[in-house]
């Protein structure tokens, strides 16, 4: 789904932003780009189609919110969307300051505002920021406009085409995006970020450098963390406290968890550890092991919130429940623990597998 919907945009600013290791440089625009509607189509689904995950920031600073340049530059242009060009030469600037690992490449900067958008059932602003690293070929038809005027409707007419290649940006695909909501302004405001191609630590510099955002604390966090502390108490703490646990058994916790919260809708740790753990000697052990997470990530979860389904989603990838043998079966564990049994004989170790049907 969408993160939010916009009918046409407002204010738009283009830049050219460069290397600064590489003395690259950059190009600052001296007046907004004049768009027409087909235009503004195509830019507003270049732009917002990416933006997919519910999964927000909030702009922040290691000492003092205010001394974070893109929180500046968005607060003043919420309170004067009129002073969008202005701010807009500045966040190049900030840009291209922070662009100082050799594989940052350099691109076209788009800021623009979106005014009365909807996100969630709510009416507000938006300010965009977009980069465009990578250009692509194309393939441009011409033909000779008067020769093809003359033989209009001969199905035998001739005419004169040219190819040529082209090198642009592809709508499809948009490199770097952020969008700053104008809503909890006094936290860093509503961000919501997209960078397809810098994956790599020493080149995070769009949500580290340039943003410098934190996850805001809402149900798509809870929901994430407290999946992806319970996948680490499983298959890293859970083996080294108990005894005989197996890999069958981890994979069942996982599941279990899995199945948890996919059938709710809200998260209570009380049921959660009841149902999906059931053993008390283990519910104490993960209570400890969660809290210990907490304290040593600096982070709060509370014992009950509501469940975000997309979350779940993203966690169900690392949630694959895979017995790895050796280098010559993987069993793919999905529902009932009873129907597999470990063992050993004269042969070596062994699962024995129970099943109904055959597929």
């Amino acid at each position: 789904m969408p993160v939010f919907e916009a009918q046409s945009i407002h204010t738009l600013v283009l830049h050219r932003v460069g290397n600064k290791t590489t003395e690259e440089g950059f190009v600052l625009s001296d007046h907004p780009l004049n768009l027409t509607e087909q235009l503004q189509d195509l830019l507003i689904r270049y732009f917002l189609s990416p933006f997919k995950v519910e999964e927000y920031y909030h702009l922040c600073d290691d000492t003092d919110l205010s001394l974070n340049e893109v929180f500046q530059s968005c607060q003043q242009i919420f309170a004067d969307p009129e002073s969008l060009l202005e701010e807009s030469c500045r966040l190049a600037r900030h840009l291209y300051n922070v662009s100082t690992h050799a594989n940052i490449k350099g691109g076209e900067l788009f800021v623009v505002y979106f005014s009365e958008c909807l996100f969630n059932g709510e009416t507000m602003d938006a300010i965009g920021l977009f980069k465009s690293e990578n250009k692509e070929s194309f393939l441009k038809v011409q033909h000779d406009d008067e020769h093809w005027s003359q033989q209009a409707g001969d199905p035998s007419a001739q005419a004169q085409y040219r190819l040529e290649v082209e090198h642009g940006i592809n709508p499809n695909k948009l490199d770097k995006g952020a969008i700053i909501f104008n809503c909890e302004g006094e936290k860093g405001y509503v961000v919501s970020v997209v960078d397809a191609t810098n994956r790599t630590t020493d080149a995070l510099y769009w949500k580290d450098s340039f943003l410098h955002i934190r996850q805001r604390e809402d149900e798509y966090y809870n929901t994430h963390t407290e999946m992806q502390a319970y996948k680490k108490f499983v298959t890293d703490q859970l083996p080294q406290q108990f005894e005989g646990v197996t890999k069958a058994d981890q994979a069942d916790m996982l599941n279990r968890c899995s199945n948890y919260f996919k059938q709710n809708d809200n998260f209570d740790l009380q049921t959660f550890t009841e149902e999906v753990i059931s053993q008390p000697e283990v519910i104490d052990s993960f209570r400890e092991y969660r809290q210990q997470y907490q304290e040593q990530n600096e982070l709060e979860l509370p014992d009950s919130y509501d469940i975000s389904e997309s979350a779940v989603k993203k966690q169900a990838r690392a949630y694959k429940s895979v017995i790895k043998l050796d280098k010559n079966f993987h069993i793919y564990v999905h529902g009932n623990r009873e129907l597999i049994e470990q063992g050993e004989d004269e042969k070596g170790k062994y699962y024995k597998v129970y099943y109904n049907e055959e597929s």
